[in-house]
Protein backbone atom coordinates (compact mmCIF):
# COMPACT_ATOMS: atom_id res chain seq x y z
CA UNK A 1 0.00 0.00 0.00
CA UNK A 2 2.86 2.38 0.50
CA UNK A 3 4.26 2.77 -2.87
CA UNK A 4 0.94 3.42 -4.63
CA UNK A 5 0.03 7.66 -5.36
CA UNK A 6 -2.91 9.08 -6.84
CA UNK A 7 -3.54 8.58 -10.58
CA UNK A 8 -1.08 11.35 -12.76
CA UNK A 9 -4.00 13.20 -13.46
CA UNK A 10 -6.74 10.61 -8.38
CA UNK A 11 -30.11 4.47 6.43
CA UNK A 12 -29.96 3.29 9.86
CA UNK A 13 -32.77 2.82 12.33
CA UNK A 14 -33.36 5.35 14.27
CA UNK A 15 -31.99 7.80 11.68
CA UNK A 16 -32.67 11.96 12.30
CA UNK A 17 -33.19 14.00 9.43
CA UNK A 18 -31.51 17.31 9.15
CA UNK A 19 -33.72 19.74 7.14
CA UNK A 20 -31.77 23.24 7.05
CA UNK A 21 -33.30 26.30 5.49
CA UNK A 22 -32.85 28.28 3.16
CA UNK A 23 -32.99 32.25 2.37
CA UNK A 24 -33.95 32.79 -1.18
CA UNK A 25 -35.74 31.47 -4.21
CA UNK A 26 -34.11 27.97 -5.25
CA UNK A 27 -34.66 24.73 -7.56
CA UNK A 28 -34.57 23.19 -3.99
CA UNK A 29 -34.99 25.31 -1.31
CA UNK A 30 -34.00 22.38 1.86
CA UNK A 31 -32.12 19.16 1.51
CA UNK A 32 -32.29 16.63 3.96
CA UNK A 33 -29.02 14.75 5.24
CA UNK A 34 -30.37 11.35 6.47
CA UNK A 35 -28.03 10.15 9.41
CA UNK A 36 -28.20 8.51 12.46
CA UNK A 37 -28.67 11.27 15.30
CA UNK A 38 -25.44 12.61 16.46
CA UNK A 39 -24.43 12.26 20.42
CA UNK A 40 -23.98 15.23 21.70
CA UNK A 41 -20.39 15.24 23.79
CA UNK A 42 -17.02 15.64 22.67
CA UNK A 43 -15.38 12.12 21.25
CA UNK A 44 -13.47 10.42 24.62
CA UNK A 45 -10.59 11.49 25.55
CA UNK A 46 -8.27 8.46 24.08
CA UNK A 47 -9.97 8.94 20.89
CA UNK A 48 -9.19 12.25 20.93
CA UNK A 49 -5.19 12.10 21.83
CA UNK A 50 -4.95 9.45 19.19
CA UNK A 51 -6.52 12.04 16.87
CA UNK A 52 -4.42 14.92 17.33
CA UNK A 53 -1.24 12.90 17.39
CA UNK A 54 -2.21 12.28 13.94
CA UNK A 55 -3.02 16.08 12.59
CA UNK A 56 0.06 17.24 14.66
CA UNK A 57 2.15 14.73 12.64
CA UNK A 58 0.36 15.39 9.32
CA UNK A 59 1.49 19.06 10.21
CA UNK A 60 4.80 18.66 10.55
CA UNK A 61 5.01 16.02 7.60
CA UNK A 62 3.60 19.07 5.21
CA UNK A 63 5.75 21.80 6.45
CA UNK A 64 2.00 23.05 8.06
CA UNK A 65 1.64 25.49 10.79
CA UNK A 66 -2.17 25.15 11.33
CA UNK A 67 -4.68 22.74 10.72
CA UNK A 68 -8.74 22.40 11.36
CA UNK A 69 -10.31 19.28 11.84
CA UNK A 70 -13.43 17.91 12.84
CA UNK A 71 -14.82 14.66 12.99
CA UNK A 72 -18.08 13.21 13.84
CA UNK A 73 -19.10 9.77 15.50
CA UNK A 74 -23.01 9.36 15.91
CA UNK A 75 -22.67 6.90 17.91
CA UNK A 76 -19.83 8.15 20.23
CA UNK A 77 -19.36 12.14 19.62
CA UNK A 78 -17.65 15.25 18.05
CA UNK A 79 -14.24 16.37 17.78
CA UNK A 80 -13.57 20.02 16.09
CA UNK A 81 -10.50 21.44 16.94
CA UNK A 82 -8.06 24.27 15.22
CA UNK A 83 -4.87 23.24 15.59
CA UNK A 84 -0.73 25.73 15.45
CA UNK A 85 -1.09 28.98 14.25
CA UNK A 86 -1.16 31.50 11.54
CA UNK A 87 2.36 31.02 10.74
CA UNK A 88 5.57 30.62 12.71
CA UNK A 89 5.02 32.63 15.91
CA UNK A 90 1.69 33.97 15.19
CA UNK A 91 -1.95 33.52 16.34
CA UNK A 92 -3.65 30.56 17.42
CA UNK A 93 -5.71 28.86 14.83
CA UNK A 94 -9.46 28.86 15.13
CA UNK A 95 -12.31 26.40 13.79
CA UNK A 96 -14.30 29.30 12.91
CA UNK A 97 -11.61 30.33 9.93
CA UNK A 98 -11.98 30.16 5.91
CA UNK A 99 -10.45 28.62 3.72
CA UNK A 100 -10.50 26.90 0.11
CA UNK A 101 -12.38 23.95 -0.26
CA UNK A 102 -9.57 22.85 -3.46
CA UNK A 103 -11.06 19.77 -5.19
CA UNK A 104 -13.97 19.61 -2.95
CA UNK A 105 -15.27 22.33 -5.32
CA UNK A 106 -15.53 19.30 -8.26
CA UNK A 107 -17.72 17.39 -6.25
CA UNK A 108 -20.23 20.37 -5.85
CA UNK A 109 -19.71 21.02 -9.39
CA UNK A 110 -21.45 17.33 -10.05
CA UNK A 111 -23.94 17.96 -7.78
CA UNK A 112 -25.44 20.59 -10.25
CA UNK A 113 -24.47 18.42 -13.23
CA UNK A 114 -26.46 15.47 -11.42
CA UNK A 115 -29.42 17.54 -10.42
CA UNK A 116 -29.86 19.18 -14.10
CA UNK A 117 -30.23 15.80 -15.22
CA UNK A 118 -32.90 15.17 -12.73
CA UNK A 119 -34.51 17.96 -13.60
CA UNK A 120 -34.60 16.63 -17.55
CA UNK A 121 -32.22 19.61 -18.51
CA UNK A 122 -30.05 17.37 -20.17
CA UNK A 123 -28.79 14.26 -20.70
CA UNK A 124 -25.65 12.96 -18.81
CA UNK A 125 -25.02 11.02 -22.03
CA UNK A 126 -24.89 14.23 -23.96
CA UNK A 127 -21.67 15.57 -25.36
CA UNK A 128 -19.98 18.20 -23.93
CA UNK A 129 -19.71 19.47 -27.44
CA UNK A 130 -23.72 20.33 -27.14
CA UNK A 131 -23.26 22.41 -24.25
CA UNK A 132 -19.40 23.95 -24.79
CA UNK A 133 -18.71 25.59 -27.49
CA UNK A 134 -15.00 25.84 -28.95
CA UNK A 135 -14.63 21.69 -28.77
CA UNK A 136 -13.70 20.54 -32.15
CA UNK A 137 -13.33 16.58 -32.63
CA UNK A 138 -14.56 16.35 -28.59
CA UNK A 139 -17.87 14.76 -29.40
CA UNK A 140 -16.50 11.52 -28.17
CA UNK A 141 -16.80 13.32 -24.19
CA UNK A 142 -20.14 12.54 -22.37
CA UNK A 143 -21.02 14.69 -19.30
CA UNK A 144 -20.96 11.87 -17.48
CA UNK A 145 -17.14 11.03 -18.29
CA UNK A 146 -16.13 14.68 -17.21
CA UNK A 147 -17.98 13.52 -13.52
CA UNK A 148 -16.67 9.93 -13.71
CA UNK A 149 -13.03 11.39 -14.50
CA UNK A 150 -13.01 9.18 -17.73
CA UNK A 151 -13.24 11.68 -20.66
CA UNK A 152 -9.21 11.10 -20.71
CA UNK A 153 -8.55 15.07 -21.23
CA UNK A 154 -5.21 16.17 -19.98
CA UNK A 155 -4.68 19.31 -17.34
CA UNK A 156 -4.09 22.88 -17.27
CA UNK A 157 -3.13 23.05 -13.63
CA UNK A 158 0.34 21.84 -14.12
CA UNK A 159 1.01 23.72 -17.19
CA UNK A 160 0.26 27.33 -15.39
CA UNK A 161 1.42 26.45 -11.97
CA UNK A 162 4.42 28.73 -12.23
CA UNK A 163 2.34 31.42 -13.74
CA UNK A 164 -0.08 31.42 -10.57
CA UNK A 165 3.39 31.36 -8.26
CA UNK A 166 4.45 33.99 -9.48
CA UNK A 167 1.00 35.90 -10.09
CA UNK A 168 -1.28 34.49 -7.80
CA UNK A 169 -3.50 37.75 -8.18
CA UNK A 170 -4.35 37.28 -11.92
CA UNK A 171 -7.94 37.15 -12.63
CA UNK A 172 -8.09 33.57 -15.29
CA UNK A 173 -10.53 33.44 -18.06
CA UNK A 174 -11.91 30.06 -18.38
CA UNK A 175 -11.80 29.56 -22.06
CA UNK A 176 -7.80 30.27 -21.87
CA UNK A 177 -7.72 27.63 -19.19
CA UNK A 178 -10.07 25.49 -20.97
CA UNK A 179 -7.28 25.78 -23.94
CA UNK A 180 -4.69 25.08 -21.96
CA UNK A 181 -6.47 21.77 -21.10
CA UNK A 182 -7.63 20.55 -24.05
CA UNK A 183 -4.11 21.26 -25.67
CA UNK A 184 -2.53 18.41 -23.42
CA UNK A 185 -2.17 14.98 -24.60
CA UNK A 186 -5.26 12.86 -24.09
CA UNK A 187 -4.47 10.07 -21.39
CA UNK A 188 -6.81 7.49 -22.58
CA UNK A 189 -9.83 7.22 -24.98
CA UNK A 190 -13.12 8.50 -23.58
CA UNK A 191 -14.56 6.09 -20.88
CA UNK A 192 -11.47 3.65 -20.82
CA UNK A 193 -10.51 4.50 -17.81
CA UNK A 194 -10.15 7.27 -14.60
CA UNK A 195 -7.66 9.89 -14.92
CA UNK A 196 -8.38 13.05 -12.64
CA UNK A 197 -7.93 15.90 -14.62
CA UNK A 198 -9.10 19.65 -13.84
CA UNK A 199 -10.05 20.36 -17.23
CA UNK A 200 -13.17 17.98 -16.70
CA UNK A 201 -14.86 20.42 -13.58
CA UNK A 202 -13.71 23.90 -15.72
CA UNK A 203 -15.96 22.51 -18.32
CA UNK A 204 -18.98 20.50 -16.18
CA UNK A 205 -18.83 23.91 -14.70
CA UNK A 206 -18.63 25.92 -18.18
CA UNK A 207 -21.63 23.63 -19.68
CA UNK A 208 -23.61 24.28 -16.21
CA UNK A 209 -23.61 27.81 -16.66
CA UNK A 210 -24.42 27.49 -20.83
CA UNK A 211 -27.57 25.52 -19.49
CA UNK A 212 -28.67 27.74 -16.86
CA UNK A 213 -27.68 30.91 -17.81
CA UNK A 214 -26.23 31.96 -14.26
CA UNK A 215 -22.77 32.17 -13.36
CA UNK A 216 -21.54 29.00 -11.78
CA UNK A 217 -21.07 30.82 -8.60
CA UNK A 218 -24.77 31.61 -8.18
CA UNK A 219 -25.75 28.01 -9.18
CA UNK A 220 -23.74 26.56 -6.84
CA UNK A 221 -25.32 28.97 -4.02
CA UNK A 222 -28.81 27.81 -5.35
CA UNK A 223 -28.78 23.76 -5.90
CA UNK A 224 -25.25 23.23 -3.24
CA UNK A 225 -25.22 25.58 -0.56
CA UNK A 226 -28.15 27.05 0.10
CA UNK A 227 -29.98 24.04 0.59
CA UNK A 228 -27.78 22.57 2.97
CA UNK A 229 -26.89 25.61 4.81
CA UNK A 230 -24.18 26.11 4.49
CA UNK A 231 -23.19 29.55 5.07
CA UNK A 232 -19.49 29.77 5.00
CA UNK A 233 -19.28 27.91 1.36
CA UNK A 234 -19.26 29.97 -2.38
CA UNK A 235 -17.47 30.16 -5.24
CA UNK A 236 -16.05 33.39 -5.40
CA UNK A 237 -15.46 35.76 -8.15
CA UNK A 238 -12.21 36.15 -10.16
CA UNK A 239 -11.00 39.21 -7.52
CA UNK A 240 -7.84 37.91 -5.53
CA UNK A 241 -9.09 37.88 -1.98
CA UNK A 242 -8.11 35.58 1.16
CA UNK A 243 -11.05 32.63 1.66
CA UNK A 244 -12.76 34.65 4.26
CA UNK A 245 -12.27 37.82 6.56
CA UNK A 246 -11.19 35.24 9.04
CA UNK A 247 -9.11 33.18 7.33
CA UNK A 248 -6.48 30.67 7.66
CA UNK A 249 -3.31 31.44 6.25
CA UNK A 250 -2.53 29.31 3.40
CA UNK A 251 1.43 28.92 2.57
CA UNK A 252 3.29 26.86 -0.66
CA UNK A 253 6.84 25.16 0.32
CA UNK A 254 8.74 24.99 -2.79
CA UNK A 255 11.49 22.94 -3.24
CA UNK A 256 14.81 24.69 -3.86
CA UNK A 257 17.51 21.94 -5.28
CA UNK A 258 16.97 18.82 -3.05
CA UNK A 259 15.92 20.50 -0.06
CA UNK A 260 12.44 21.94 0.70
CA UNK A 261 11.43 25.32 2.08
CA UNK A 262 9.95 24.52 5.61
CA UNK A 263 11.10 27.58 7.19
CA UNK A 264 9.64 30.37 4.73
CA UNK A 265 7.06 29.44 2.67
CA UNK A 266 5.50 31.99 0.05
CA UNK A 267 1.96 32.80 1.41
CA UNK A 268 -0.78 32.43 -0.96
CA UNK A 269 -4.19 33.23 1.17
CA UNK A 270 -4.54 35.69 -1.44
CA UNK A 271 -5.45 34.21 -4.59
CA UNK A 272 -7.88 34.13 -7.76
CA UNK A 273 -10.64 31.56 -7.14
CA UNK A 274 -10.88 31.90 -10.83
CA UNK A 275 -7.75 29.56 -11.69
CA UNK A 276 -9.30 26.86 -9.61
CA UNK A 277 -13.09 27.84 -11.17
CA UNK A 278 -15.26 24.97 -11.12
CA UNK A 279 -12.40 22.24 -10.04
CA UNK A 280 -11.08 23.75 -6.99
CA UNK A 281 -12.58 27.58 -6.53
CA UNK A 282 -15.12 27.20 -3.87
CA UNK A 283 -14.10 28.25 -0.09
CA UNK A 284 -15.24 26.89 3.24
CA UNK A 285 -14.96 26.22 6.66
CA UNK A 286 -14.85 23.21 8.66
CA UNK A 287 -18.63 22.83 9.89
CA UNK A 288 -19.51 23.42 6.29
CA UNK A 289 -17.28 20.95 4.99
CA UNK A 290 -17.98 18.07 7.11
CA UNK A 291 -21.62 18.74 6.83
CA UNK A 292 -21.07 18.88 3.05
CA UNK A 293 -19.30 15.25 2.56
CA UNK A 294 -22.11 13.57 4.77
CA UNK A 295 -24.75 15.15 1.68
CA UNK A 296 -22.36 14.26 -0.69
CA UNK A 297 -22.33 10.39 0.23
CA UNK A 298 -26.17 10.43 1.52
CA UNK A 299 -27.43 11.72 -1.60
CA UNK A 300 -29.07 14.67 0.02
CA UNK A 301 -29.47 17.17 -3.11
CA UNK A 302 -29.89 13.96 -5.72
CA UNK A 303 -33.30 11.98 -5.85
CA UNK A 304 -33.41 8.62 -4.66
CA UNK A 305 -32.39 6.10 -6.76
CA UNK A 306 -29.59 8.19 -8.82
CA UNK A 307 -26.38 5.99 -9.98
CA UNK A 308 -23.90 8.51 -9.19
CA UNK A 309 -22.04 5.78 -7.62
CA UNK A 310 -23.71 3.06 -9.24
CA UNK A 311 -20.72 2.19 -11.35
CA UNK A 312 -17.09 3.47 -9.71
CA UNK A 313 -13.99 2.67 -11.62
CA UNK A 314 -10.57 1.99 -10.33
CA UNK A 315 -8.43 5.15 -9.66
CA UNK A 316 -5.26 3.63 -10.92
CA UNK A 317 -3.87 0.16 -11.70
CA UNK A 318 -1.56 -0.01 -8.48
CA UNK A 319 -4.32 1.46 -6.68
CA UNK A 320 -6.39 -0.35 -3.60
CA UNK A 321 -8.69 -2.28 -5.22
CA UNK A 322 -11.34 -0.37 -2.56
CA UNK A 323 -10.06 2.75 -3.88
CA UNK A 324 -12.18 4.31 -6.50
CA UNK A 325 -13.93 7.05 -8.55
CA UNK A 326 -17.29 7.88 -9.68
CA UNK A 327 -19.81 10.85 -10.33
CA UNK A 328 -16.85 13.53 -9.39
CA UNK A 329 -16.25 11.80 -5.94
CA UNK A 330 -14.23 8.87 -4.49
CA UNK A 331 -15.01 5.94 -2.79
CA UNK A 332 -12.45 4.79 -0.52
CA UNK A 333 -13.86 1.61 1.18
CA UNK A 334 -17.18 2.47 2.78
CA UNK A 335 -16.53 6.31 2.97
CA UNK A 336 -17.30 8.73 -0.15
CA UNK A 337 -15.98 12.02 -0.66
CA UNK A 338 -12.83 13.97 -2.18
CA UNK A 339 -9.53 15.43 -1.43
CA UNK A 340 -6.91 17.49 -3.00
CA UNK A 341 -4.86 20.77 -3.38
CA UNK A 342 -5.25 24.43 -3.75
CA UNK A 343 -2.71 27.03 -3.24
CA UNK A 344 -2.18 27.25 0.01
CA UNK A 345 -4.14 24.51 1.40
CA UNK A 346 -4.95 20.52 1.43
CA UNK A 347 -7.97 18.94 2.14
CA UNK A 348 -9.99 15.93 2.70
CA UNK A 349 -13.36 15.06 3.34
CA UNK A 350 -15.16 11.88 3.77
CA UNK A 351 -18.18 10.51 5.27
CA UNK A 352 -20.07 7.20 5.44
CA UNK A 353 -23.68 7.23 4.34
CA UNK A 354 -24.74 4.36 6.70
CA UNK A 355 -22.74 5.06 9.96
CA UNK A 356 -22.79 8.92 9.69
CA UNK A 357 -19.34 9.72 10.35
CA UNK A 358 -18.02 12.23 8.62
CA UNK A 359 -13.57 13.37 8.94
CA UNK A 360 -12.72 16.96 7.64
CA UNK A 361 -9.51 18.33 7.20
CA UNK A 362 -7.55 21.26 6.52
CA UNK A 363 -3.69 21.49 6.28
CA UNK A 364 -1.83 25.21 5.62
CA UNK A 365 0.99 24.34 3.14
CA UNK A 366 -0.31 22.78 -0.28
CA UNK A 367 3.46 21.88 -1.43
CA UNK A 368 3.51 18.35 -0.17
CA UNK A 369 1.80 15.51 -2.19
CA UNK A 370 -1.99 16.27 -2.64
CA UNK A 371 -2.80 12.22 -1.50
CA UNK A 372 -1.47 13.69 2.26
CA UNK A 373 -5.48 14.79 2.49
CA UNK A 374 -6.73 11.64 1.62
CA UNK A 375 -4.50 9.80 3.88
CA UNK A 376 -4.98 11.87 7.02
CA UNK A 377 -8.84 12.13 6.63
CA UNK A 378 -8.63 7.93 6.35
CA UNK A 379 -6.97 7.81 9.17
CA UNK A 380 -8.95 9.78 10.60
CA UNK A 381 -11.57 8.03 10.08
CA UNK A 382 -9.83 4.52 10.78
CA UNK A 383 -9.33 6.11 14.36
CA UNK A 384 -12.91 7.16 14.82
CA UNK A 385 -14.51 3.58 13.80
CA UNK A 386 -13.15 2.60 16.40
CA UNK A 387 -14.26 4.92 18.75
CA UNK A 388 -16.32 3.96 21.81
CA UNK A 389 -20.26 4.01 21.91
CA UNK A 390 -22.13 6.69 23.78
CA UNK A 391 -24.59 5.21 26.80
CA UNK A 392 -27.68 4.04 25.28
CA UNK A 393 -25.83 3.81 21.46
CA UNK A 394 -23.84 1.25 19.84
CA UNK A 395 -20.91 1.07 17.95
CA UNK A 396 -21.10 0.19 14.08
CA UNK A 397 -19.61 -3.43 13.62
CA UNK A 398 -18.64 -2.75 9.85
CA UNK A 399 -14.54 -1.59 9.69
CA UNK A 400 -12.33 -0.04 6.80
CA UNK A 401 -10.25 -1.84 4.71
CA UNK A 402 -7.17 -0.16 6.34
CA UNK A 403 -5.82 0.59 9.73
CA UNK A 404 -4.70 3.93 11.16
CA UNK A 405 -0.88 3.12 11.00
CA UNK A 406 -1.75 2.22 7.58
CA UNK A 407 -2.37 5.64 6.50
CA UNK A 408 0.42 7.30 8.67
CA UNK A 409 3.13 5.05 7.33
CA UNK A 410 1.75 6.39 3.85
CA UNK A 411 2.08 9.63 4.80
CA UNK A 412 5.91 9.23 6.17
CA UNK A 413 6.83 8.13 2.37
CA UNK A 414 5.77 11.69 1.20
CA UNK A 415 7.26 14.12 3.78
CA UNK A 416 8.77 17.23 2.69
CA UNK A 417 9.64 18.56 6.45
CA UNK A 418 10.29 15.75 8.07
CA UNK A 419 10.41 16.80 12.23
CA UNK A 420 14.06 17.86 13.49
CA UNK A 421 15.42 14.51 15.23
CA UNK A 422 15.55 14.76 18.53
Amino acid sequence: MRGWRRSAAVVVAGASIIALALSGCTPQSTASIKVPDQVQAELPGDTVTQLQDAVTSAMAITGSTGAIVGVWAPWSGTWVAGLGTQGPGGAEVTTDMGFRAADVTRSMTCDVVYELAADKTWSLDDPITKWVSGLPGFDDITLRQLCDGTSGLGVYGDILQNQVLSNPDRAWNDRELMAYGIASPRRNAPGAAFAGSDTNYLLAGMAVERATGETLSDVLAQRVAGPLGLSGTSLPGPAAAAPSANALNGYWSQKNGDAWNCTDPGNYTVTSASFGAGASGAVTDIADLGRYAQALATGALLPDGNDRFANPVPVSADAPTWFTAAGGAYQAGSLIGQFGSAPGYIVGAFADPSTGMSVAVVLNNSGANEMAGAWLAWELAAIASKAPAADGRTTPEAGLPWTAQQMSDNLNTIAICPPAAK
